[in-house]
């Protein structure tokens, strides 16, 4: 068994956090062994999140080390900067391209960062990159789907993690933690993995 490192990025609200548990908890169903080591910022919504996975290494530390993430996941696109000195050379990153402009950049103060930068920095790395668009997301009673479980069902797809459990072990998952909106989850999830598939640049 090949371990995976997961690093997840992103800001508060967007449920970085929520994404990192369901990937653990389906580590734990799977008896893998795992550690989750998340961060937040200063404020509850909007300030940075991040969160640390390994899994499959027994007796690991809880930290990634610098270039040693098998797959980074952003959910936003300035954040996504912030990922890329722990991606593998030849690892995987999956960018939600979310925009959040901070203050400073509202007030004209700072500038913030086109798509084209942001996936050049990223290619840069050496990292392959997949960039999902919030548009794409499925609608459902007029609604969007969860962005975070969009993004979960397409980090299911990358090889490292995949290698370690099926998206059907993650789907269960999901619907024990929310049987009520198993219908709206299990759409949501499923569409990330179509979208992983057909999305690289």
């Amino acid at each position: 068994m090949t371990p995976c490192d997961i690093l997840l990025v992103g800001v508060g609200g967007q449920g970085v956090l929520t994404i990192g548990d369901l990937v653990l908890r389906t580590a734990f169903a799977a008896d893998l062994p795992a550690s989750f080591c998340p961060t937040k910022g200063m404020a509850q919504r909007g300030g940075f999140v991040k969160v640390e996975l390994r899994l499959g290494a027994d007796g690991a530390g809880p930290r990634i080390g610098k270039r040693g993430a098998d797959i980074v996941v952003a959910m936003e696109r300035s954040e996504a900067l912030k990922g890329i000195p722990a991606v593998k050379p030849d690892g995987e990153f999956l960018l939600y391209d979310h925009v959040w402009e901070p203050t400073e950049v509202q007030l004209g103060v700072d500038a913030y960062p086109s798509l084209e930068e942001v996936s050049a920095a990223i290619e840069a790395s050496g990292a392959r990159l997949t960039v999902l668009r919030p548009s794409n997301r499925p609608v459902i009673d007029g609604t969007p789907v969860a962005a975070n479980i969009y993004l979960l069902g397409a980090l299911c797809t990358r090889r490292s993690l995949s290698a370690l459990f099926d998206e059907a072990d993650v789907e269960c998952v999901i619907e024990a933690r929310w049987p009520t909106m198993a219908d709206r989850n299990r759409a949501a999830f499923r569409a990330g993995v179509s979208a992983a598939g057909g999305t690289r640049t």
